[in-house]
C-alpha cells in the first residue's frame, strides 16, 4: 500500500513525503525510549517515512540475553555492550547510533547545597558536577544524611546513596556500575582479570543497600517527579528524560529541582540493531531522516546534528552543556556481566554481603 503526500509537521518544519509501501517492523526497545515510540506525532512521522512500528518494552540487559529476538525486526537497547552482544549473537545483524545521552543525577536544591558543603557538588562552567569518588568516600563510611553538618533541610536518618534501577536487568544501573568500577579501579576502566571479584565486591553495597529496585529507568523518574525529595534525593537517569520533561514545560519539573553530572561521566549510546533488512532500513530513517532527528532532540536526546542540541537547550533555556569533558566509555560486554553476575549472586546469598571501600587512588589502581 502506498502512503501519497503524507505532510507531518516537525518542528518549524514540515515533512512531505511520497513514501515507500507500508513496512512492518517490530521490536525491543529500552523502557527509557517508551515516551519517544508512543507519541502520536512520532508515529505519524513514522507511518510518513513507511514504517508501521510496533514495540515492546524491556531492561537492556534483557533484551541482550534473555529475550526471544527471533520474531522482531530489530533490537534497541541504551547502551553499546548490549548491542555488541546482540551483534554477536545474530549473524547478519548491523547497528546504527540514532542517538544519545550523557548519565546524570537528578535531585534537589537542598540537597546540591548540602553535599556542596560536603565537597561533592561543585559549580562547572553552566553546569554542577558531582564528583563520584568524594561521594563514594561517604557511602564507605556509611554516612547518613543527618550525619552532615549544618543540615536542617534534609535531617532524616538514611544512607547516602544514589538511587538505581536494578543491575540485574537495566542498562542505567549497569552505567553507574561502569561509572563507579571505574572509580574503585584507580581511574582505570575495568578488564577481567584475577581481582574483578574483590573488586566488585567492594561496589556491590552501592546497591545492595537500596532496597527494592525498579527494573526500568522510567520507574526511579516517576519517583522523583511524583514523590518527591524524601523518596528520591538522588536518582541516576539519563539527561535526555529530565530535559524531555522540561522542554515540555508540563509543571513536572519544578524550580527546586536539579540535574547533576557525575564526574566522570558516561554516554549512553542508543544502539539499533537491525536483525533483518527491514529492522536495517528503519534503523537508517531514524537515524538520517532530518525530522527524526527533530523529534529526538525534542526528547532531549543528542544526535549527530549537534546544532539542534544547541538550539533546543537555548530556547527552553535549560542551562545544560552543550559538551562534556570528563567522559569515560563502558567495560566490554563480559566485563559488565562478570562484575553484574557477581552482585546477582550476592543478592542471592552465593556469596557473602561485602563491606564498600574507599576509593583507591589512580595510583593504586589495576592497570588499564
Amino acid at each position: 500500500m502506498l502512503i501519497i503526500g503524507v505532510a507531518v509537521a516537525v518542528g518549524s518544519q514540515v515533512l512531505n513525503r511520497v513514501a515507500p509501501s507500508d513496512v512492518s517492523v517490530s521490536g525491543l526497545i529500552g523502557s527509557e525510549k517508551g515516551p519517544f515510540f508512543a507519541d502520536a506525532q512520532v508515529q505519524a512521522a513514522f507511518r510518513a517515512g513507511g514504517f508501521d512500528v510496533t514495540v515492546a518494552p524491556s531492561g537492556s540487559r534483557a533484551i541482550a540475553t534473555t529475550a526471544d529476538l527471533s520474531q522482531q525486526d530489530f533490537a534497541f537497547p541504551a547502551g553499546v555492550p548490549a548491542a555488541t552482544k546482540i551483534l554477536r549473537d545474530h549473524a547478519g545483524s548491523s547497528s546504527v547510533i540514532p542517538f544519545f545521552t550523557p548519565m546524570a543525577i537528578a535531585t534537589w536544591r537542598p540537597i546540591v547545597d548540602l553535599l556542596t558543603q560536603a565537597g561533592v557538588i561543585h559549580q562547572r562552567q553552566g553546569y554542577l558536577g558531582f564528583d563520584l569518588a568524594a561521594y563514594m568516600q561517604l557511602v564507605a563510611k556509611n554516612t547518613r544524611w543527618s550525619d552532615l553538618p549544618n543540615n536542617t533541610a534534609y535531617d532524616v536518618n538514611k544512607s547516602i546513596l544514589v538511587t538505581t534501577t536494578d543491575v540485574r536487568s537495566s542498562n542505567s544501573a549497569a552505567m553507574y556500575l561502569s561509572l563507579v568500577s571505574y572509580v574503585a579501579n584507580g581511574n582505570n576502566i575495568v578488564q577481567i582479570n584475577g581481582s574483578i571479584d574483590s573488586l566488585t565486591d567492594q561496589l556491590a553495597p552501592l546497591f545492595l543497600r537500596q532496597g527494592f529496585e525498579e527494573s526500568t529507568t522510567e520507574g526511579p523518574f516517576d519517583d522523583y517527579l511524583v514523590q518527591g525529595m524524601g523518596k528520591a534525593p538522588l536518582v541516576m537517569i539519563y539527561e535526555a528524560q529530565y530535559l524531555a520533561r522540561a522542554a515540555a514545560n508540563d509543571g513536572t519539573i519544578t524550580p527546586d529541582m536539579e540535574l547533576v553530572y557525575p564526574e566522570p561521566t558516561i554516554f549512553s549510546k542508543h544502539t539499533l540493531v537491525g536483525l533483518d533488512d527491514n529492522g536495517k532500513r528503519f534503523g537508517d530513517f531514524l537515524t538520517n531522516d532530518p525530522g527524526m532527528r527533530n523529534f529526538e532532540t525534542n526528547y532531549g536526546f543528542r544526535t549527530a546534528d549537534t546544532q539542534l542540541f544547541t538550539n533546543f537547550v537555548a530556547n527552553h533555556n535549560l542551562g545544560v552543556p552543550n559538551s562534556l569533558v570528563d567522559v569515560i566509555d563502558p567495560p566490554t560486554f563480559e566485563t559488565l556481566e562478570a562484575m553484574i553476575t557477581r552482585i546477582q549472586d550476592i543478592y542471592a546469598g552465593a556469596s557473602p554481603e561485602p563491606t564498600l571501600a574507599t576509593p583507591a587512588s589512580p595510583s593504586e589502581g589495576a592497570s588499564p
